[in-house]
């Protein structure tokens, strides 16, 4: 498959798996390769191991064209195409419950701020009308203060006034 058109992950998981068979087909050191021959002359000892070399290259191409036949046949690329696909729907969803959320906040806070603005402005008005009745009385109160200052004298007037029933024949 062209490299070009892979996708990041197609790329990832074929790298990975290169080097776990790379590191599974090297796991034997020349020495430790020698080491289970000690009974073979070292002229043989490295023909073996030149064989081997041979056969782990070779089974390593197979298996690396097995794997590339399989990513083919399992439509690996498709498979990563439509995740990320997923990935990207599920990342706009989020996006679109985040502004969901974000409306429904906003609606929310304007609706709380109507309700204090009704609150105060009710407030407000009370005060006011309160307001108003202690003028109202505290003016009704002048006026009756004003009437009986009035109120000694008459009270002089109407003792004078007796006073001088009395005396007259």
């Amino acid at each position: 498959m062209d490299q070009v058109n892979e996708l990041p992950r197609e790329l990832k998981l074929k790298k990975a798996f290169q080097m776990i068979a790379r590191t599974l087909l090297t796991a034997c050191s020349k020495e430790e390769f020698l080491e289970a021959f000690p009974a073979f002359s070292r002229a043989k000892q490295e023909v073996l191991y030149q064989l081997f070399i041979h056969v782990i290259a070779e089974l390593h191409e197979k298996i690396e064209e097995d794997f590339e036949s399989i990513c083919t046949v399992t439509q690996v690329a498709a498979t990563f195409d439509k995740i990320e696909q997923l990935e990207e729907g599920q990342k706009l969803d989020s996006l679109a419950q985040d502004k969901t959320n974000l409306l429904d906040v906003k609606q929310e806070l304007s609706r709380a701020k109507k309700a204090e603005i009704s609150y105060l402005t009710s407030a407000l008005e009370k005060a006011v009308e309160q307001n108003h009745q202690m003028k109202t009385s505290i003016e009704s109160l002048k006026i009756n203060r004003q009437d009986y200052s009035a109120t000694p004298d008459a009270v002089r007037k109407l003792r004078s006034w007796y006073l001088n029933l009395d005396q007259v024949p």
